[in-house]
């Protein structure tokens, strides 16, 4: 007589963490000597696009991080996809017809550079209702590659995460809840086209600090000197993106209270503060 054993299992194989990486400080400064290499060229609204407009980009970095997060995919994966994007826009005047096909190519690529089963063309095109085709996608793809010179491991935010969390002293039973704030931190961030020309040093290292002042962990300024000193980052610069970046949280609740509460115009706030938002933006104490 056989029995069926069930075991749940996470289909991700993680590796271990790499202490050659994690505590050699040449990897932290290569990181932060190649990573604006990585940033856009321009403000490109201001230069190159004619007909994409900045509530535009907003509208398809929403999309592509519900795109994701529906997906599951790994945290990387939206930060990513937003730098190809920005870069490609930044050398390519584009149509606004062709923005959401861009925003499909971006995660495609970088879904294959950052997963062990990357989204497929079939599947994104039905994200789109189907108003791209995967031979479109495919074609695209060849585009963007050209245009962005084949640099696809972009330094994002991401990379500096762990380098600053070992060396700020965190307790650590809060050191999860602390990453996985700074993750959404990172994501928001995306969302916004006033960060993209911020190095990913500085918009980690702001995101660190929201967390953790979020989780009320913080002694004030004494965490904003270490954090600067991390990734030899100007104080007042650093200050002000935290800030920035708060801001950016705060707004997006209102956002997500708005929408809500003119879908369902009967439920109470306390209804309402118990549904799902991406990325659990409400899960974060400020």
């Amino acid at each position: 007589n056989m029995e069926l054993l069930c075991c749940e299992v996470d289909p991700m194989r993680r590796a271990l963490p790499d202490p050659n990486l994690l505590y050699d400080d040449r990897v932290l400064h290569n990181l932060l000597t190649i990573e604006e290499r990585y940033l856009p060229q321009c403000s490109y609204f201001k230069c190159v696009q004619k007909d994409i407009q900045p509530f535009m980009r907003r509208m398809v970095a929403t999309w592509m991080l519900e795109v994701c997060e529906e997906q599951k995919c790994e945290e990387e994966v939206f930060p990513l996809a937003m730098n190809y994007l920005d870069r490609f826009l930044a050398v390519v005047p584009t149509r606004k017809c062709h923005l959401q096909l861009l925003g499909a190519v971006c995660m495609f690529l970088a879904s294959k550079l950052k997963e062990t089963i990357p989204l497929t063309a079939e599947k994104l095109c039905i994200y789109t209702d189907n108003s791209i085709k995967p031979q479109e996608l495919l074609e695209w793809e060849l585009v963007v590659l050209g245009k962005l010179k084949w640099n696809l491991a972009a330094v994002t935010p991401h990379d500096f995460i762990e380098h600053i969390l070992r060396k700020v002293p965190l307790p650590k039973d809060k050191l999860l809840l602390i990453r996985k704030h700074a993750q959404t931190f990172i994501a928001l961030c995306a969302t916004d086209f006033n960060f993209a020309m911020y190095p990913p040093s500085m918009i980690a290292t702001g995101s660190v600090g929201a967390a953790i002042c979020g989780l009320q962990l913080d002694d004030g300024d004494s965490l904003t000197d270490l954090l600067a000193k991390i990734t030899n980052t100007d104080v007042d610069c650093l200050k002000a993106c935290q800030e920035q970046i708060e801001a950016v949280l705060v707004n997006s609740l209102r956002q997500v209270r708005q929408q809500q509460q003119q879908s369902n115009p009967s439920k109470t706030v306390d209804e309402l503060d118990q549904a799902s938002t991406p990325t659990d933006v409400r899960d974060i104490n400020l």
